[in-house]
């Protein structure tokens, strides 16, 4: 079993602790800060509170995580490998320079000490010869954010000069968020369904392939989901899309499932049935709903 709290118990969590009702800029905030216990001022910029609470205290955040690292140059570059790359572990191996032994001997110790997490496809590959490679994730946002989008930059941030950092940071945090929103949506589809519920649930990959979200129900559904983040509303190729995919992967699903951050065409809307669920971010809301006291995990590391 898992020690660490769940995705979806970190973003409540932060939504209670910050009083958040605005989701899209509650999943934007929990991307940088998420699952660290941090207070932040949802009417400040994020790019404020980063300068202010992340940057200017570098130093500080630096020296607590190297203390769990123990300074180590392959546990960083693994780390920072993770954190940029398509999360398979042998990719990020690949990425952080490491042979195969040094790779998984660094993860190892990553999952022994709470970074990282392992996180296996959700499907056997279709070639029984095919090696599968797991996933890596890290078990709180603020890590992934630190790593992709801070320790990279350093030298000038230790100096007191953001410019690198910041012009990096604006070229790429809308990718950036697509994680969290992914892994949201997956908590979505699982409490979606409460009659037959889902006994199995998270994405699917091989070489070639990946459908974000693969479940199945304890009667026996297959699900299969796509997530799109563009500015666009989603229309009929994204299923046509979904649809491929399965094939491609010889995969039978029962119940296909679209989110779109932007909504949807409304052609693609006189589509939904049983059989076709469309997901946007009012119905993400409800992950925000029946906040309490209770919903607060208590988080005894350092705040700056």
């Amino acid at each position: 079993m898992n020690k660490h709290p769940s995705l979806l118990q970190q973003f409540r969590s932060f939504c209670f602790q910050n009083n958040a009702t605005d989701i899209e800029k509650a999943i934007e905030y929990f991307a940088v800060f998420g699952g660290m216990g941090y207070s932040v001022d949802l009417s400040k910029p994020l790019e404020e509170l980063i300068e202010e609470k992340v940057l200017k205290n570098y130093r500080y955040i630096h020296a607590d995580l190297t203390k769990i690292t123990q300074s180590n140059k392959a546990h960083h570059a693994l780390l920072s490998a993770v954190a940029l790359g398509d999360r398979r572990e042998h990719s990020a191996y690949r990425r952080a320079d490491l042979s195969r032994k040094e790779g998984e001997e660094s993860a190892a110790f990553l999952i022994k000490f709470g970074l990282l997490s392992r996180q296996e496809s959700q499907a056997d590959p279709i070639d029984e010869n095919e090696e599968k490679s797991d996933r890596l994730i890290f078990n709180a946002p603020f890590y992934r954010f630190w790593f992709s989008s801070v320790s990279p930059y350093y030298k000038g941030i230790k100096e007191g000069d953001f410019k690198e950092m910041k012009e990096k940071w604006e070229n790429t945090k809308q990718s950036f968020f697509d994680q969290i929103y992914e892994g949201l949506v997956i908590a979505l589809v699982k409490q979606s369904y409460k009659e037959d519920w889902i006994a199995k649930i998270g994405s699917y990959w091989d070489k070639t392939n990946e459908i974000e979200i693969l479940a199945k129900t304890k009667g026996g559904k297959v699900i299969a989901g796509s997530c799109k983040y563009a500015k666009s509303k989603a229309n009929k190729s994204e299923l046509s899309k979904l649809q491929e995919k399965c094939a491609k992967a010889e995969l039978t699903a029962d119940i296909y499932v679209i989110f779109s951050k932007s909504g949807f065409s409304s052609e693609f809307k006189k589509e939904k049935s049983d059989t076709l669920k469309l997901y946007s971010l009012k119905n993400l809301k409800s992950l925000m709903e029946d906040l309490s006291e209770k919903d607060l995990l208590v988080n005894t590391n350092k705040k700056y």
